[in-house]
């Protein structure tokens, strides 16, 4: 996948949508955006039950999906890196308008098509969201001992679904 090329998505959320990618893969982010994961790793870590993406793996490189925990029935939250359940069900953030019509699935499939070099215009407002969700770096690192991730599982696998690396806090 390259600059220019237009990506056509055929999928269960989502059919007659393409797009054009205008950077180059995992590059020329908004200076505002710094995510410490690519979607590659935050698949082969165990995110979102591995449920999130299972059946739209034609749109993105293979190579994001070897090795990925996925479990194309159902979430499973054992799949998660830190084995709980962190997500919040799609109708909740339908509901509080956090879903871009461009982007069914939500953050991570704006993330992911992001990456791969799409820009759009709901660019800063995820840039935003993501930017905001640092709080629980904060909270990790003020109730926590660095390392120990027993403390607060919920909150550091919600930090890894966003591209945040609380691995390391």
């Amino acid at each position: 996948m390259a600059v220019g090329d237009w990506i056509e998505v055929e999928d269960r959320m989502q059919s007659g949508y393409g797009y054009f990618l205008s950077e180059p893969v995992g590059r020329n982010f908004d200076p505002e955006f710094a995510p410490q994961l690519t979607p590659k790793q935050m698949l082969r870590m165990g995110v979102f039950g591995g449920k999130y993406m299972t059946d739209c793996t034609g749109e993105f490189p293979a190579s994001w999906f070897r090795g990925a925990k996925l479990s194309p029935e159902r979430s499973d939250p054992s799949l998660n890196f830190f084995g709980v359940g962190a997500s919040q069900p799609l109708s909740v953030w339908r509901d509080k308008g956090w879903i871009y019509e461009e982007d069914p699935r939500g953050w991570f499939q704006w993330y992911c098509r992001y990456h791969l070099g799409r820009r759009c215009p709901d660019d800063a407002r995820q840039i935003g969201r993501w930017r905001a969700i640092r709080r629980h770096v904060a909270q990790i690192q003020n109730n926590c001992i660095p390392g120990d991730w027993s403390c607060r599982p919920r909150q550091r696998q919600a930090l890894l679904h966003w591209a945040y690396d609380s691995r390391n806090i």
